[in-house]
C-alpha cells in the first residue's frame, strides 16, 4: 500500500464488525468480509434519518504499540446520540471491544509509525426493519468499519482560509446540532463542496437564531488563542468534540486559562490564532475568514506560518497518540495483538 498518498477516502479493508439488536437484546459481535449490508427498503434510517455515528482513530506508536484514543468517550457520545433518537446502542465495553476487533482484523491497514498516518474507525448505529410510522425503531444494527487515512483537509503547516456560511444554517437552536447524527452533516455537504471549489478548506457557521455568535465549522469545532487564553464557543448547537476537550486540557496543563463562552463574530479581529479541531482534522490553523455577504475578510495571524500555540497543541496531542509524549491523563487504550 502507498502510505505516502493516503487521503481521507474509502479503502476496502478485510472486515467490518456487526451486531444486530432485535427482540430487546444485542446479538454477538460478528466479523463480515462484505461491507455491503441488506436492510429493508422501508428502514427508518433510510426514510427518517434514524442514524448516529462516531469517529475515532487507532495509531501505531513509536514503540510499535497500537493505541486507541479515548474510545470510552466515543462510546458515551454514541449512547447520547442514540438516546436522542430513541434507539438502542451498545454499552461501553461492547463498543470498545468492537473497535479493538476491527483494528486487529485489519491490522495490515494500520499505517507504519514513520508515515504519521492513522486508521480511522467508524462505529455507527442505524434503525432497520420495515416501518412507515414515525416511531423509534426497535431493531438496530451496530457496525464498526476501519479505514487507513491521511489528512482530512489541509495541513497543520499551511494556515487555511474558510468561508462564513452565507445562505443556510447547519443546526437550529435546541435542535440536533450537539448530537452526532448524519442529518447534521447532510445539511452542510453541498455548501462545503462548493466552498472547496472556491479554494476554501471549510465553512464557518454562526448561531442560526441571531447570526451574531460563532458556532462551529461544518465538521469540526472552533477555538481561538488570545494572550494566555484558549477560547471556544459555548453553544447548545455545537457537537461536544473529544478533540477540543483534549486540547483544552492540554492548554490548561500548559498554564493557559480556558474560556468557554459565546463569541461574537467581530471578535475574530482580536484573536492571535484560530483553529478548527476534530478527530479527522486534528487541528487546522485558520488565517482568513471571508464574509462574502458583507464583503469583509477577517485576517488572523500570519497567512503562511502556523501560530505557535496551534503548533504546540498539535504536537502535544499527536505526540500522546503516537506514544512520543507521556500520557498523563490515560487517554490512550492499548490494543493487544
Amino acid at each position: 500500500m502507498n502510505w505516502e498518498k493516503l487521503t481521507f477516502s474509502y479503502t476496502k479493508t478485510n472486515t467490518i464488525i456487526l451486531s444486530h439488536y432485535k427482540n430487546g437484546e444485542w446479538g454477538p459481535l460478528e466479523s463480515r468480509r462484505d461491507d455491503n449490508i441488506s436492510i429493508s427498503a422501508l428502514s427508518a434510517s433510510l426514510h427518517y434519518g434514524i442514524q448516529a455515528f462516531e469517529g475515532l482513530k487507532a495509531y501505531r506508536g513509536k514503540d510499535e504499540k497500537i493505541r486507541l484514543f479515548r474510545p470510552y468517550e466515543n462510546a458515551k457520545r454514541l449512547r447520547r446520540s442514540a438516546d436522542y433518537l430513541g434507539i438502542a446502542s451498545p454499552d461501553q465495553d461492547m463498543f470498545v471491544e468492537a473497535c479493538k476487533r476491527v483494528v486487529l482484523e485489519n491490522i495490515e491497514f494500520l499505517p507504519p509509525y514513520e508515515y504519521r498516518a492513522s486508521m480511522y474507525i467508524r462505529p455507527f448505529v442505524i434503525g432497520v426493519g420495515a416501518q412507515i410510522d414515525l416511531v423509534s425503531p426497535n431493531e438496530v444494527l451496530f457496525i464498526v468499519a476501519a479505514i487507513p487515512i491521511g489528512s482530512f483537509t489541509g495541513s497543520i503547516n499551511r494556515p487555511a482560509k474558510v468561508l462564513l456560511a452565507q445562505d443556510h444554517d447547519r443546526a437550529a437552536p435546541m435542535g440536533t446540532g450537539s448530537y452526532k447524527l448524519g442529518g447534521n452533516y447532510a445539511a452542510a455537504i453541498v455548501a462545503g463542496v462548493n466552498a472547496k471549489k472556491e479554494g476554501y478548506s471549510s465553512v464557518l457557521y454562526l448561531d442560526s437564531s441571531k447570526r451574531e455568535y460563532i458556532d462551529e465549522f461544518s465538521s469540526s469545532n472552533f477555538f481561538a488563542i488570545k494572550g494566555n487564553s484558549y477560547i471556544t464557543p459555548d453553544s447548545e448547537s455545537v457537537l461536544p468534540s473529544i478533540t477540543n476537550n483534549s486540547l483544552m486540557q492540554l492548554a490548561k496543563d500548559d498554564g493557559m486559562s480556558i474560556e468557554r463562552r459565546r463569541i461574537k463574530l467581530e471578535e475574530l479581529e482580536t484573536f492571535e490564532e484560530v483553529g478548527a479541531c476534530g478527530t479527522a482534522i486534528v487541528i487546522l490553523p485558520v488565517s482568513r475568514i471571508d464574509d462574502k455577504l458583507n464583503n469583509k475578510s477577517y485576517m488572523i495571524g500570519d497567512p503562511v506560518t502556523t501560530g505557535k500555540m496551534c503548533l504546540f497543541l498539535y504536537k502535544k496531542l499527536t505526540g500522546i497518540q503516537f506514544g512520543e509524549e507521556k500520557d498523563i491523563h490515560n487517554w490512550c487504550l492499548a490494543v493487544e495483538k
